[in-house]
């Protein structure tokens, strides 16, 4: 096996012409040269020099072998490089896994943050509800996952995850913006046509408890995930809905008011993370966290 340290002294004695130079170069004595120089040509079984009274001569061996260890040092050189950018954070993958309303409002801003101050790093995103999340982030396939859990719909998260609340945000109440200055009552609320979020799903659960909580069942007549086809069903046909304020954006068609529920989101990765990038997406993650009058940030993310 040929020591790393032997074939940067033959590089060197090749470069400089000398035994001398060399020594001087890496700041060893010319004795320690030599040595080195002559356990390389035992390992090697070659002869590297032609020893002269005052000077040696590089053989056609010794030419060829301080190439290719041009080549090797060079690479472990890139190698040393590169792992130094990986250990502080310079480069390296991040897997995220986030729900849909997530990936479009907060891990874009995020991973902008992450590429002007990294830009050797990668993050790698997959959009999925929660339920799908666990299962890759508990296997190490992802390394983060933004996930939500509704106040009317509690959940828990496996012991193995470290679980960061992120943002609290308000179950908005949408309807048709001609009734902004009224306030609908339970009674009004049960006759109208409701639009809710896939069957079984949390959102669609959250709104069966709030409307059980208001004394009435709400009646459903439209089911979509896709909040943008929430909003014109609003004012289509002058339904109401419930969504998380994540979701909704601005409208002039509708009026949008807070039902005193709420929605927080929360991000997980396991114990024990090492991945030294780690820190650094949760912090831009953090920072990226929109803000408007139904969005509360609700804790800074403990150091990693």
């Amino acid at each position: 096996m040929y020591r790393l340290q032997h074939l940067a002294t033959l590089h060197a004695v090749v470069a400089t012409g000398s035994f001398a130079l060399a020594a001087r170069e890496l700041g060893y004595t010319p004795s320690a040269v030599s040595q080195q120089v002559a356990a390389l040509e035992r390992d090697t079984g070659l002869v590297l020099f032609e020893r002269q009274a005052h000077a040696v001569r590089v053989t056609a061996a010794g030419h060829r072998i301080a190439e290719l260890a041009r080549g090797i040092l060079a690479g472990v050189e890139e190698l040393r490089a590169e792992a130094g950018r990986w250990a502080d954070g310079q480069a390296g993958q991040v897997r995220i896994g986030a729900f849909p309303t997530a990936g479009e409002r907060i891990v874009p801003g995020a991973l902008a943050a992450v590429a002007a101050k990294h830009p050797h790093a990668e993050v790698i995103l997959t959009e999925g509800e929660p339920s799908a999340l666990l299962d890759p982030l508990a296997a190490g396939e992802l390394d983060i996952a933004l996930v939500y859990e509704y106040a009317l719909r509690p959940r828990s998260w496996p012991d193995a995850l470290v679980d960061t609340p992120l943002l609290h945000e308000d179950l908005l109440l949408l309807r048709p913006a001609e009734e902004r200055e009224t306030t609908p009552s339970a009674h009004e609320l049960a006759t109208r046509r409701w639009i809710a979020s896939g069957r079984a799903s949390d959102g669609a659960t959250a709104l069966v408890r709030w409307c059980a909580a208001a004394g009435f069942e709400p009646n459903v007549v439209h089911h979509s995930d896709d909040y943008d086809v929430v909003r014109e069903l609003v004012v289509a046909v002058r339904g109401v809905a419930m969504v998380p304020a994540l979701g909704h954006r601005p409208d002039t068609r509708i009026t949008a008011t807070a039902t005193g529920a709420r929605r927080t989101v929360h991000v997980l990765h396991r114990r024990g993370d090492t991945n030294p990038l780690l820190p650094v997406v949760l912090s831009a993650l953090r920072a990226a966290m929109p803000t408007s009058a139904h969005l509360v940030e609700v804790t800074r993310l403990p150091h990693q």
